[in-house]
């Protein structure tokens, strides 16, 4: 007989919070203040790097029991790390072009008070997301805006066997509690999961189907 798993209280959710930010080794002690109310983590504080911000989401994304976080950080950046618009966007370029996975002929840049705008158009997610981890560690940088569109070349067949074929096999997702729909190359994700990494785990997987173009994840965390 299945036994339910009990459902974490904020105050444990805060706790655990709190550990994983101080664990956080790109992170200071009492650094970044956290409230949570129904499973929502409120982040606030200043850090000195656009890449402390997105490292204390994603330490609180980790924890189970968080249903979503609201990341109210600010960035206040050293004088020794500021830097012009025409600097940041020449060192931006030169990130994309570095990157592999990156086609930088696709990738457009423009800055504005140190916050970083990316458009363009590529074929596969991976593309967007590596453009956007290549300039939201320069230093200068205050946040990062990613409109950059995909839009692959070939519409791929059977989206939604592929994608349940993948969280099958996937280990961090339990695919029983999962329903994948399609809408041309739109994918809509629902159901329930027992953690926000398992979550995650599933919009990767249908991200990482070839032709898809947009997800809606719409899973539930009931820890």
């Amino acid at each position: 007989m299945a036994t339910a798993t009990p459902v974490r209280t904020d105050e444990q959710i805060l706790r655990d919070v709190q550990a994983e930010l101080k664990w956080e080794a790109q992170l200071q002690p009492n650094e970044i203040g956290v409230i949570v109310k129904d499973g929502i983590v409120t982040l606030t504080g200043w850090v000195d790097t656009y890449t402390k911000k997105w490292a204390a989401e994603e330490a609180a994304l980790r924890v189970r029991g968080v249903r979503a976080v609201a990341n109210d950080i600010e960035v206040r950046l050293p004088i020794d790390a500021e830097r012009t618009d025409a600097d940041i966007a020449r060192a931006a370029l030169e990130a994309l072009a570095w990157d592999a996975n990156v086609p930088t002929d696709k990738v457009r840049v423009s800055v504005s008070k140190g916050w970083v705008k990316l458009e363009g158009e590529v074929e596969w997610q991976y593309q967007k997301e590596a453009a956007e981890r290549a300039v939201r560690r320069l230093t200068g940088v205050r946040g990062v805006t990613n409109l950059i569109d995909v839009k692959p070349h070939v519409t791929p067949t059977d989206l939604k066997m592929q994608i349940e074929d993948a969280l099958i096999r996937n280990a961090e997702t339990d695919a029983r509690n999962i329903d994948v729909l399609v809408t041309g190359s739109k994918v809509i994700l629902k159901g329930t999961v027992r953690s926000w990494a398992e979550r995650e785990a599933a919009e990767r997987a249908a991200w990482s189907a070839p032709g898809v173009t947009d997800v809606d994840n719409q899973i539930i965390v009931v820890p």
